[in-house]
């Protein structure tokens, strides 16, 4: 049975090998390089240090995690081969070395000798460079291992491995979630050689910088304060006990179907809380619609047809998607360049095209909004008016036409009639980009808070409404007008 000796090949420069490093390297019967695309390798052919290299496991493996077992193992193969086995790795053999610790563990298991010897890493020449203590705290990550970053991060945060500008991207959209998008990082290049480079960035422009490669990596500062994650654990808790068999008999019963009528309320109270300008009740009101989605969403999952992670993970990677002006590299001139990107994309997410250009309108919306989405699409394809006056005269017409209805006193007339003048005012609407639905909820609103007004004064003057004309009522509405409610 052979042995394996792990040793670092430092952080960058030749001269940054260890005295120990170096005779072993020279005199080793198996010399095995994760991967030679490294600094110091050139100054190693030279003086004729033989060695095989994995650079070609990269080539092979779909992920990091295939890559990493699949070298460890061919070190251990090696070794119960009976060779004396001496495995490189770039910068220190226990800082960022995946294959290491596997090489440890599988050692362990199959009773193979395994020496470590120190090696400087490139962490030291990064504190230098910075000026850091490290006594302050900071946590070393590989880019592939974002996901384990602690919520309350407190420390600074050192990624390694940022091998090309995919991972670069990755890893800045899982930053993003911890961090502010404009929050400033170093990204660190051929750290410890001549042409090193520590280029200050905004977040969102990490993968943005020019020619990242193997000797990349970003330093992340340390946070002054900590910054709370938002944690949807709570709500889902509650719903799943309350659709257990210790649950309630009532939301256990529930269904996509039945709930339907209770999203659109909370939609609408939402709306209302937005009016009314109150944030405590816009704050109450978004979390019942919450509730509402929650509750759908672990319908779906007792179902087995998607989770509420799955809600999330899809709606956050359409908005990547048809935001390349943001996440990306497109350049846009306007936000109505951002709207016709937006179309482009959405075309080409759905693979074909719609039979209709009417298509993709959701039956079930109330009619002013599916009036209002109608008439926008058609006049995508330029079945629109290019001025506001052909659109008001359109409107007195349809009023003469639900006149003459009336005259007529045929109610199916009278009905379709009105349904015209409707929905040329929708059409108004839309000219005067104003929400028609969002209009008439406003003007459902005002009418009710003066209504109740009304009443209120009604009551405090003990009169009855048998006892009031029109007149009268008309006077309490104008002074419920005058007093702005």
């Amino acid at each position: 049975m052979g042995e394996i000796t792990i040793v670092g090949l430092g952080p960058g420069s030749f001269g940054l090998i260890t005295v120990e490093t170096l005779e072993l390297l020279k005199t080793a019967e198996k010399l095995l390089l994760r991967t030679a695309k490294h600094p110091t390798v050139t100054a190693m052919m030279e003086r004729g240090i033989a060695f095989t290299s994995y650079d070609y496991v990269y080539e092979e493996k779909t992920s990091f995690k295939e890559v990493y077992e699949t070298i460890a193992h061919e070190c251990l193969r090696q070794a119960a081969l009976g060779k004396k086995v001496v495995y490189a790795v770039p910068g220190s053999p226990l800082v960022a070395e995946k294959t290491v610790m596997l090489i440890r563990q599988l050692a362990g298991e199959q009773g193979i000798a395994v020496r470590i010897l120190p090696g400087m890493s490139f962490l030291e020449v990064l504190y230098t460079r910075l000026a850091i203590d490290p006594i302050e705290g900071i946590t070393v990550l590989d880019a592939a291992d974002l996901a384990a970053i602690p919520p309350e991060l407190m420390t600074a945060l050192v990624v390694t491995q940022v091998y090309n500008h995919y991972v670069a991207s990755e890893a800045k959209l899982v930053l993003m979630e911890y961090y502010p998008d404009d929050y400033e990082v170093i990204v660190v290049k051929n750290l410890g050689l001549p042409d090193e480079q520590l280029l200050t960035v905004p977040l969102f422009e990490m993968d943005r910088v020019q020619e990242i490669d193997h000797l990349t990596s970003v330093y992340v500062p340390r946070r002054s304060t900590a910054v709370k994650r938002f944690s949807l654990d709570p709500i889902l808790d509650v719903m799943a006990k309350l659709r257990s068999n210790e649950g309630c008999v009532w939301d256990i019963e529930q269904t996509h179907s039945s709930l339907r009528r209770y999203i659109v309320e909370e939609v609408y109270e939402v709306l209302e809380a937005i009016d009314l300008q109150q944030g405590e009740l816009l704050c109450e009101e978004l979390g019942d619609l919450l509730l509402q989605i929650v509750f759908h969403a672990r319908i779906a999952e007792e179902a087995k047809v998607f989770t509420m992670q799955q809600v999330i993970d899809g709606i956050a990677e359409k908005m990547i998607r048809r935001h390349p002006h943001v996440f990306g590299d497109t350049s846009v001139r306007d936000a109505g360049e951002v709207v016709l990107n937006w179309d482009a994309i959405k075309k080409q997410e759905h693979g074909h095209e719609r039979p209709s250009v009417l298509d993709g309108i959701p039956k079930g919306l109330p009619s002013l909004m599916r009036a209002y989405k109608l008439q926008a699409k058609a006049a995508k394809v330029g079945f629109d008016w290019d001025r506001i006056e052909p659109v008001w005269d359109k409107i007195y017409e349809e009023l003469e036409e639900l006149k003459d209805a009336c005259a007529q006193g045929q109610a199916i007339n009278m009905e379709a009639e009105l349904g015209d003048v409707i929905f040329s005012i929708v059409n108004l609407a839309r000219f005067l980009k104003i929400d028609g639905e969002v209009a008439l909820n406003t003007t459902n609103n005002k009418f009710r808070r003066r209504f109740l007004y009304i009443e209120k004064v009604m009551k405090e003057k003990k009169l009855k409404w048998e006892n009031m004309s029109l007149k009268q009522l008309d006077f309490l509405w104008e002074e419920a007008k005058s007093n702005k409610i």
